[in-house]
């Protein structure tokens, strides 16, 4: 029989094989930094080093020699003198006889900008209190149920006086709250991974093991988490495993050879974002990036990582520079599309219940479904076309919108092709694109109702829904990444009312199961009339499993009043409108609802029966079956 060390070494000789082969998903069990006896074990991996030493607070930051393990290329050294919350690097030197100090690949806190070295950390075991809203979620069907996406850049919700940024142990005390008020089901955040400018928003990582030391501890996160389950919210974060911080101290070119990149320099290199593409058909790189996703969703309990920049990863021509075609000819990223698949296959495996979201802007390859037929395995994608036809759309003068109807119709054609979330993201609020608000037509009074308008049409339209902080209540301003939102907005009545509004609306959609019970079938939307370019009006139905509940939804996309208004209904009998974006309550003027409508045995279109009501300009009104006869 074999003995506790022969068992243990064991241990390690499997880890570094399955890490070669792409097939340990808890790499970092293996490298980085541990615990061990009366000291610490460190391992890194450079297959192509000269020589690799460890320096840090403990040995004065003088070379400490690693030993290499020929066979896989690690490097390991054990030293009784490191402390907890001491900080370290590993001086690489490079194939070319360079030597340059590295950052640990592995490292799970590193000390806060502008240093970039890694801290010698360990996380006390947490004992979750979430298992009820755990527990929960392996019962439901993420697809038949309301998901709206309060997104979230960390740093910039609010600012303290002194103009620092909230930490999460702020946001629990804060944002929860907030979230539960505003009747959100989830929280989004921006890459919460160790990055070293905040500029890049999160989005060019050096850590991917470690909640970036600026948005506080990792204890702080687990509790923020764990609070946001209790208060039966769910909490996604933007992950990035296509590419990383060009910064020669941290991954690129780690051993002086194309470690973690691409060897063809033009497929390494990222053109577009000033970054490095990770070379996705590696093992090593397979089993780093899918350790990298494990531990978040394990170790902080996420229900869903968001993958960004998926298009840059399936496709080699997708970047600005030169591209070589694949074998085939053609512009197929294979290292990528089967990194994805794989990634999706394993996550899902372990976390059946955690959601995959893929940020991806082609229509070329299937992105969410059963990765057996060709999909890449997601469970959702953003739909960046609808995303850009509405906006477009509603940034246009009225006048001449009926010219450009398709560019809120057509999604309709292509709605079931994917299962999408309908982003109104924090890409389309900075750069000098507006923010929401600032993009919509007229004077202030005419953007808040066109704000309204487009609101409602985003949240009853097919798709889960995702928001951007701020856009709640019409911040007019632009995004500022170093800043905090203009909260003094609230100061105003017109915002106060629009941040209600929105409140109100999130409550809406989740009390309907019209507008989400068949979510994923054509079964879930019927077209009332698509056609009247004219006045610029869309109707159309959302329908839930009941044959009574169903939701009639007019958008009037034109500052003119539409006053006796036809709209063809399916059953004969009363219908009561239950939402009108005009209210006084979020800003218009209507001071009651329209009247119930009485049908009337008149066709129009495909139906036997009418009403006829008043739709407010530039505005949007639902209605219910009060009570209607479905026999006949």
């Amino acid at each position: 029989m074999k003995n506790k060390k022969e068992d243990g070494m064991q241990q390690i000789d499997d880890a570094k094989r399955t890490f070669l082969s792409g097939e340990n998903f808890y790499a970092q069990h293996l490298l980085g930094a541990h615990q061990e006896r009366d000291g610490y074990i460190f391992r890194v991996w450079a297959p192509n080093a000269l020589a690799v030493f460890l320096v840090g607070d403990f040995n004065g930051w003088q070379d400490q020699a690693m030993e290499k393990d020929e066979e896989n290329g690690i490097w390991h050294v054990y030293t009784e003198a490191p402390k907890e919350g001491d900080l370290y690097k590993f001086k690489v030197r490079q194939a070319d006889g360079r030597e340059i100090l590295k950052i640990d690949p592995f490292a799970v806190r590193f000390e806060k900008r502008p240093g970039d070295a890694a801290e010698l950390y360990s996380f006390p075991e947490k004992k979750w209190k979430d298992g009820l809203w755990r527990g929960r979620n392996k019962r439901s069907n993420a697809f038949k149920r309301p998901l709206n996406i309060y997104e979230m850049h960390a740093s910039s919700w609010k600012h303290h006086e002194d103009g620092t940024p909230y930490s999460f142990a702020d946001l629990k005390e804060e944002l929860i709250p907030y979230l539960v008020k505003m009747n959100y089901t989830h929280v989004e955040f921006m890459p919460l991974m160790e990055h070293p400018l905040g500029r890049s928003w999160g989005y060019q990582l050096i850590g991917y093991f470690a909640l970036s030391s600026y948005y506080g501890t990792p204890e702080e996160f687990q509790d923020f988490v764990e609070a946001c389950h209790l208060n039966n919210i769910g909490v996604f974060v933007d992950w990035v495993p296509g590419h990383y911080c060009i910064n020669d101290d941290t991954l690129p070119y780690y051993d002086g050879t194309p470690q973690f990149e691409y060897t063809d320099p033009d497929r390494a290199k990222n053109n577009r974002w000033g970054s490095i593409n990770f070379d996705l058909g590696k093992p090593q790189v397979q089993s780093f990036l899918i350790s990298s996703a494990m531990f978040w969703i394990e170790m902080f309990h996420i229900d869903g990582i968001r993958v960004d920049a998926v298009s840059s990863m399936i496709y080699r021509d997708y970047d600005d520079g030169p591209w070589t075609p694949n074998h085939e000819g053609g512009n197929r990223n294979f290292e990528g599309y089967y990194f994805l698949q794989k990634l999706n296959a394993v996550i899902k495996l372990a976390h059946p219940n955690v959601l995959m979201i893929a940020e991806e802007s082609s229509s070329e390859t299937p992105i969410t479904g059963m990765i057996e037929t060709g999909s890449l395995g997601f469970d959702f994608k953003w739909n960046m076309g609808w995303m850009n036809d509405v906006l477009r759309f509603y940034e246009m003068d009225p006048v001449f919108r009926k010219d450009h109807f398709n560019l809120i119709t057509f999604s309709f054609m292509y709605m079931m092709q994917e299962n999408f979330i309908l982003p109104l993201s924090h890409d389309e609020v900075v750069h000098g694109k507006k923010s929401l608000m600032h993009k919509m037509w007229g004077d202030r009074y005419k953007q808040f109702a066109q704000l309204r308008n487009l609101y409602t049409y985003f949240m009853v339209h097919p798709g889960k829904k995702l928001l951007f902080m701020g856009s709640e209540w019409g911040q007019f301003l632009e995004w500022k990444f170093d800043e905090g939102l203009e909260w003094t907005d609230l100061n105003d009545s017109l915002n106060q009312s629009m941040q209600h509004f929105t409140a109100e609306l999130n409550t809406f959609y989740k009390e309907q199961t019209a507008l989400w019970e068949l979510e994923d079938s054509y079964d879930t939307i019927e077209i009332i009339d698509a056609d009247n370019t004219g006045e610029s009006v869309l109707t159309f139905m959302r329908k839930g499993k009941r044959k009574k509940d169903f939701l009639i939804i007019v958008l009037n996309m034109t500052p003119i009043e539409r006053r006796e208004f036809h709209v063809g209904v399916p059953y004969p009998g009363t219908y009561k409108e239950v939402w009108n974006t005009e209210m006084k309550e979020f800003g218009g003027t209507w001071t009651k609802h329209n009247e119930d409508c009485q049908s009337e045995p008149i066709k129009f279109k495909e139906y036997g029966q009418l009403i006829k009501t008043t739709v407010p300009a530039l505005g949007a009104i639902i209605l219910k079956p009060e009570s209607v006869n479905t026999r006949k």
